[in-house]
């Protein structure tokens, strides 16, 4: 099949390129490199050392023999996207190429409207795009778990039955989004709904929880590393987590840690996404796939990573700090997730040992950890966005990882 990744460079971008390419298949990439800029605008990097995309795709041809097309640009140049669709001529197009992060979202207007604008805007030019070149394509775009909210009830799969007033209708299940960020992805449901409706264009909207992890299986290589971040506006939680155990920070979960979410191994998105693109929706279907393995709470990570850490070796306390995001601090959460079972998908090995994985890879790069740990103390707060960066007291942790 012929693939284009939207996103190419990002976390779960480049991981998908490498296994695709690796299976046999034809893979062109998109990316405009703003998650290097957006990172670095926040005063972090990734913890693993990742080369420019030019050099990525030279190792991997090195490594695997493999030819990954790269195009440097942006979504938001329509030109530019519509001309790489008709030219790759894709099978299927996954689209992760989104500002990514509900706190960067939240710092200010501007880093609001540029979320929205990017995300949507994007994704509406990617969608004429199929419409005048590549109408029986797949997309596969990459939403997230948090359009839902915290509601009370249980949440399926897109889509539930609704009686009202004697009627009964199948209507999508109402979203309600905590980020701007996360509202930018609910825009985006509505609109591929739209152009699935209008065009019959066909489209697997995926609710994706919160990814971790360092490596899949095609990651052998340090050059081959995807990118890993760690601070408090990129970072996710169990990840951020494994990146404070290293340099013997606390480990902070946010409140009193009893928000849930829905989790899944970077291997095991992976492996979702290809089952995806090899199982696609009939022409001018919409479908939805709750994307995770299995349900935790903040606290719950927190320990997992205390009890790996320690057996490493690793001195680890837990600190839960105060919550700067507006979120419910407990409330239930159960959500359906079977359609991806149906389709084959098991997850690769439990939590714990994707943990121990983790820890052993972040050691390696605990320098490069260390020098950005003033960046892991939240300061975007949902209510009063972020203050102007400015240096802040803490703890010498690269005079620590050097004794250790």
């Amino acid at each position: 099949m012929r693939h284009l990744i939207c996103g190419i460079d990002g976390y779960i971008g480049w991981s998908l390129a490498l296994h695709l390419a690796k299976d046999g298949h034809e893979v062109y990439g998109v990316d405009n490199l703003s998650r290097r800029k957006n990172v670095e605008e926040v005063g972090s990097w990734s913890a693993t050392p990742i080369p420019s995309m030019a050099e990525r795709v030279r190792i991997a041809r090195d490594i695997f023999g493999v030819e990954i097309g790269f195009f440097q640009g942006d979504l938001l140049d329509y030109p530019f996207i519509r001309d790489v669709v008709k030219n790759s001529k894709p099978d299927a197009i996954f689209h992760l190429g989104e500002q990514p992060s509900a706190p960067y979202s939240m710092i200010s207007r501007e880093n609001a409207v540029y979320t929205q604008e990017n995300n949507v805007i994007g994704n509406l030019n990617l969608l004429f795009a199929m419409k005048e070149y590549a109408n029986d394509s797949h997309l596969i775009k990459l939403g997230s778990m948090g359009e839902y909210g915290t509601p009370n009830i249980d949440i399926p799969e897109g889509f539930f039955e609704v009686e009202f007033r004697g009627k009964k209708e199948k209507l999508p299940f109402p979203k309600q989004p905590g980020s701007f960020y996360h509202l930018s992805k609910v825009h985006d449901t509505h609109n591929i709904m739209l152009a699935c409706k209008l065009w019959g264009l066909r489209a697997t909207d995926i609710m994706q929880g919160v990814v971790y992890g360092t490596r899949t299986k095609e990651i052998i290589d340090d050059g081959l590393l995807t990118r890993f971040d760690f601070d408090e506006v990129f970072g996710t939680a169990l990840n951020r987590f494994c990146a404070e155990a290293v340099v013997g920070h606390p480990l902070t979960p946010y409140g009193r840690g009893k928000q849930t979410r829905g989790f899944l191994a970077l291997v095991d998105s992976v492996q979702c996404l290809t089952l995806i693109s090899e199982n696609p929706p009939e022409k001018g279907e919409y479908r939805v796939f709750n994307q995770l393995d299995k349900l935790y709470s903040v606290n719950q990570l927190a320990n997992i990573v205390h009890r790996e850490g320690e057996r490493l070796g690793l001195k680890i306390e837990i600190e839960n700090i105060e919550n700067p995001r507006v979120e419910k601090s407990e409330h239930y959460y159960k959500v359906d997730h079977k359609g991806l079972k149906r389709l084959g998908f098991k997850p690769t090995r439990p939590i714990i040992d994707e943990v121990r994985i983790m820890l052993e890879d972040l050691m390696r790069f605990r320098g490069r950890i260390a020098q950005k740990m003033d960046r892991i103390k939240p300061r975007v707060s949902w209510k009063e966005g972020m203050p102007r960066l400015e240096e802040q007291s803490t703890p010498n942790y690269v005079a620590w990882c050097e004794k250790a």
